[in-house]
């Protein structure tokens, strides 16, 4: 199973509509996932030309941008689980927009937001956010950032980056893409 991975797409306050480039990567891929901040629903509109499309929504998403109320979209929620079957039991997959790092104890912990958003405890989170694209481990926890593909690490609107999760017998192998 190979998952496209994407977030803080931010349109069109970033730009008018998502870069070819984002729906060339994601061709043959099983689903994407989006981590919030898509501005208008339209985006998983879209992505779903491409692929089924799990979304959630972001800060973004809930303000500014001739905005005072969020979009009322049946696909969106604060958070998400995805479910893989494995040779080695089940695979879950958070989706959420901002997953604050680093710990904070006692009041913030890696133990704590997986509580709070997925019911429990994961084997992967997928975020955004940051905009900045990044794959690290915090407490056995694989955590990817997929960064933005229209605005990378609060910058300027320029060709970004998406991420992918391949899965394979049960194994996870995070990347990331910059788009070019």
């Amino acid at each position: 199973m190979r998952i496209g991975l994407i977030s803080d797409t931010h349109i069109p306050v970033a730009a008018p509509r998502l870069w070819p480039q984002v729906f060339e990567v994601f061709q043959g891929v099983d689903l994407i996932m989006h981590a919030g901040d898509l501005m208008v629903p339209e985006v998983i509109d879209w992505l779903e030309e491409v692929a089924p499309v799990m979304a959630v929504s972001g800060n973004g998403d809930y303000t500014g941008w001739q905005r005072s109320v969020p979009p009322e979209d049946p696909r969106l929620s604060e958070s998400k689980v995805l479910a893989v079957d494995g040779p080695g039991g089940e695979l879950r997959i958070g989706l959420v927009h901002d997953f604050q790092l680093p710990e904070v104890p006692p009041l913030r912990t890696v133990d704590g937001l997986m509580q709070h958003y997925f019911g429990g405890p994961v084997n992967v989170i997928v975020r955004g956010s940051t905009h900045a694209a990044e794959i690290t481990t915090v407490k056995g926890v694989l955590i990817v950032n997929p960064g933005s593909p229209t605005f990378p690490n609060h910058q300027s609107t320029r060709l970004g980056t998406v991420g992918f999760l391949d899965i394979e017998d049960g194994r996870v192998t995070p990347s990331l893409l910059q788009l070019t």
